[in-house]
């Protein structure tokens, strides 16, 4: 997983490329109408249900634009949330303000949604060992803020990115030229380049499962697409040798199926590829 420096450093260019990408040279609309020494109030508005995300992300918003806008936050990331609720009373300069607007709004709209998802699936698989995953099938350029909403809505991470995991897929394995030769080709380039990283390896059947087997070092096989008998019998076979994952059209009809076949894991991208963002507002408190 991602360090924590890493993570910090992925929002100050999330943050700053979004103010860039909205502000460039001026909030004309603004500048226009509204005195530089005007201060103002306003409230950020829920016109949905669900579960809040992305409240400590708006902090880091609103404090990279000006530091002097006071904030009154009443609602914490992951909480449910209704139509009428205050998240929070933003109080200062006007024109920064309005500059922060859409920038929180567009990343605490989608973050929600994606909280507000995960919590469903979490919700779905209580009772069970099974654990809900997300996977890299992210907006490109805000991954950082999906993975974290699914954090919120109480999912797991599974890996940020292509450099903090070994994962073979079905592409990898065909390319090197099987299951085995994938495997021991990576562990010799773990070796030469003194990488420590956890190798991952997608298994399509059962029988692929079983080559995997035959290889130590193997930190969790990935089933993908398999049917609820073919994963009983995986988890069997497997036992505590590996961990194990589900992947492959899990949705919400399907995946308290799969966590009762024994699985670990279960990876979703629908956590963040497939949502609706959040109704919110920003409105002006005269």
């Amino acid at each position: 997983m991602i360090t924590q420096e890493q993570f910090d450093s992925e929002l100050k260019m999330i943050i700053s490329n979004a103010i860039r990408e909205d502000v460039g040279d001026g909030d004309h609309s603004s500048l226009a109408c509204i005195p530089e020494n005007a201060r103002g109030k306003a409230k950020l508005l829920v016109k949905d249900k669900g579960i809040i995300g992305g409240v400590n992300f708006a902090k880091k918003v609103f404090a990279y634009v000006d530091k002097n806008l006071k904030l009154d936050i009443r609602i914490e990331d992951g909480t449910e949330v209704t139509y009428g609720d205050v998240v929070m009373y933003i109080e200062g300069s006007s024109q920064s303000i309005l500059k922060a607007e859409r920038t929180v709004l567009n990343a605490m709209q989608r973050m929600s949604a994606i909280a507000t998802k995960t919590r469903k699936f979490v919700d779905l698989l209580d009772g069970t060992k099974t654990r809900i995953l997300d996977t890299r099938k992210t907006t490109p350029g805000i991954r950082v803020l999906e993975k974290w909403a699914v954090k919120i809505g109480g999912g797991e991470n599974h890996r940020f990115a292509l450099y903090d995991m070994i994962m073979l897929k079905d592409n990898h394995i065909d390319f090197a030229g099987g299951i085995t030769k994938a495997i021991e080709m990576t562990k010799d380039y773990l070796r030469e380049t003194g990488k420590d990283l956890q190798i991952m390896v997608e298994a399509r059947n059962l029988m692929e499962v079983e080559e995997i087997l035959e290889n130590d070092g193997i930190y969790r096989i990935l089933l993908d697409n398999f049917d609820y008998e073919d994963t009983r019998k995986a988890v069997k076979i497997i036992g505590d040798k590996c961990l194990t994952e589900s992947s492959g059209n899990i949705n919400e009809a399907t995946i308290r199926h799969y966590a009762e076949c024994g699985v670990n894991y279960i990876s979703s991208g629908a956590l963040t590829h497939s949502v609706y963002n959040m109704d919110l507002s920003l409105k002006a408190i005269k």
